[in-house]
Order: C-alpha cells, then structure tokens, then sequence
C-alpha cells in the first residue's frame, strides 16, 4: 500500500544515484532463497522447577548463538496484547506527513530515511526509521502529538530492556571466568535504544535493498516483526530467508558479543529485501554498552585487542567516511590471529548510517 503524503522521497533519492553512481558494484539479482527456521527456544523452560530443563534451555541459547548468531524466542514475557498496541501506534506514526516526521522533532529527532551516505545503488536501503535512545523514550516532550505513543513505548522499552540482559545474563555465564556479572555493570540506558523501522512498499525493482547487509554493533539485537517477512541471514555462506513467526522475537548477536567471546558466538550478516506490494514494520531493540566500556576477549589467545565501545563506533564512522562501508571487527584483530577467525578484510559490511552511527 502506497501513502504518498507520508512516504520519503526514496525513489528520487535512489533516481539520483542510478544516474551519478560511477563506480557501482554490479546490480544483485533476486534469486529465489531457501526459506530457514531459526532454532526456536522456549523461554518458558527457564522457569522450570527442573534444573535438567532448566539448563538445557540455557545450552540451547548458547548453541544457537555460536552456530547460527540468530534464535527465535517464545513465551518470552512480552504479551501480544502490548505488540499489538506497539505495532498499531508505530503504523499511526509512520503514516504522518512526511513534512511532520521530517522536520517536528519527533522522539528526540532522531527521524531517518534512505542513506544519506550512499554513492551507488547498492548502498541505498528502501526505509525509514526512528532511531530513540532509552533515555528519552519516557520523555513527553519528544512525542509532540503522539501522546499516545508514550506510554505504550515506554512499557514496550522497559519489556525488551529486561529481556535482553536475561539473554545477556545466560550468554555471558556460559563463557564463565569473570564475565558473569559485568554485563549488567556497563549497559546502561545511555546508550541502548529502540528503532522502529518502516520498510515501503517497493514496487519498481526487486533487486533494492530494504535495509542493506550489516552486522550490528552492539552486544545483542532483539527484533520483533511483523508477517511480512523480508529478513534474510547468511548462513553456510549463502543468503536465507527467516521465516515469520507471530508468536516469537528474534534475538541476534551483535559484533561487540563476538569480540567480547573471543568468537564463540558470532554476528552474522543480515538484510531485509524490499516488498513490492506490502509495508513491513519491525522494531529491534540495542543492547549496547556504555561508550568507555572496555570490549576484551574473555580467553587468551585474543583474537581482537582490547578497545572502548566508543573507539568501535570511531574507527567505523571514519571507515565510512573514506570509503562508504563499515569494516568492522577486522579492523581490531590481532596481528597473527586471522587464521584464528573466519572474519576476514574481504568479509567488509555495508554501512547502515542510522543504526551503526549511532551504535
């Protein structure tokens, strides 16, 4: 469905870059991609009064984020009722003029569409976005005439805040040794955030990325979407669609987890493909840390030096400025460990200049 009064001007944008692009990589091609099942993990077993389950929930979480960077979870604490009212509140806000969401200041400004950095099209995601730290979603002075917002985001935020440092907490006590409580001490609401993510319905070509192949750079991502589908993962070197599902999140590893594991789980491309005839709406919540947080490998060898979240988020702002991509965890490997890790210079990432500018 097609609002034009409320869309960005994400064609002439793309328009312009099919003309001026000059040093563009070669078009992609949809092919027709395997449809997966993400390892699907019952959060209800957590509780369980047996300690065999109990445990076994935990392995499952852990399994999951070393062989696939990616899990679905149910049961997870988050009623449908509160999605529904989300989703419904996010779709009111996303259908607003074009002129409102652009220039009124909205949840702390943070309105985004396209890729202002983009130099050809391949580099171009079909979306819009509201890209909210945690600490201004309670703040009435960021939802002008979206009053209503508030206080469904806010129980929202506070859902997926307690939700993600439950899976950091089981993720972080499986790697042992000193990491068990230290998750909790430097992620703060400073810095983690919530994004919701309009993805247009795309009709002139099928090839344009709906929100182009990254990595998230955070400690973990978690994505509650609607059926609309369009999210694909690299999985055994070849691209595969997730398959939608209404009753489950999706959780995914982010980069900083990775570096943090020393690569026992990993951060795993991903993208979203365009839909020529449907809207898709998502919002993923970032668990990130506070920016002078030290990211050290919790075993020796190290494949990565030590280094601040917020050096992370320098050295890609800057990789992206000469040359319009994100690097990465290349970047911070140590010398002598490339053989150690399947993260390579030639596994560079498209930049993303919402998310990753400000992750």
């Amino acid at each position: 469905m097609v609002h034009s009064d409320s869309d960005p001007p994400l064609l002439n944008h793309y328009g312009t870059l099919l003309c001026h692009s000059t040093q563009c990589d070669e078009p992609q091609t949809r092919v027709t991609m395997e449809e997966c099942q993400l390892p699907l993990i019952d959060l209800c077993d957590l509780g369980s009064d047996d300690e065999m389950v109990r445990q076994a929930c935990a392995a499952a979480i852990c399994k999951a984020s070393s062989e696939w960077g990616f899990f679905q979870v149910v049961n997870h604490g988050i009623s449908s009722q509160l999605v529904d009212k989300m989703r419904s509140e996010q779709v009111k806000l996303f259908r607003a003029p074009f002129e409102t969401k652009a220039t009124s200041g909205l949840l702390n400004n943070s309105y985004r569409w396209g890729s202002p950095r983009a130099t050809c099209p391949n580099q171009f995601s079909w979306s819009e976005a509201y890209h909210v730290p945690l600490t201004k979603v309670s703040d009435e002075a960021c939802y002008g005439d979206f009053k209503s917002l508030r206080e469904v985001m806010t129980c929202f935020a506070a859902a997926m805040s307690e939700l993600s440092r439950l899976l950091a907490g089981i993720l972080t006590e499986n790697l042992g040794h000193w990491k068990q409580a230290s998750i909790s001490n430097i992620c703060d609401e400073t810095t983690c955030f919530l994004r919701l993510n309009h993805y247009p319905a795309c009709p002139i070509s099928p090839e344009i990325f709906g929100l182009v192949p990254h990595t998230d750079s955070d400690f973990l991502t978690i994505l509650c979407q609607d059926q609309v589908g369009g999210l694909q993962l690299m999985k055994d070197s070849k691209w595969v669609t997730v398959k939608p599902n209404k009753d489950a999140l999706i959780v995914n590893i982010g980069d900083l987890f990775q570096a943090w594991s020393n690569d026992v789980y990993k951060s795993v491309e991903h993208k979203v493909v365009s839909n020529a005839t449907t809207d898709r709406y998502s919002i993923a919540y970032f668990l990130c840390p506070s920016y002078d947080s030290l990211i050290e490998s919790f075993v020796k060898p190290s494949i990565y030096r030590r280094f601040t979240f917020r050096e992370y988020r320098e050295q890609v702002q800057e990789d992206v400025r000469k040359t319009g991509y994100k690097v990465g965890l290349p970047r911070f490997l140590l010398k002598g460990s490339e053989d150690l890790t399947t993260t390579t210079e030639s596994n560079t990432r498209l930049y993303i200049p919402s998310i990753t500018a400000k992750s």
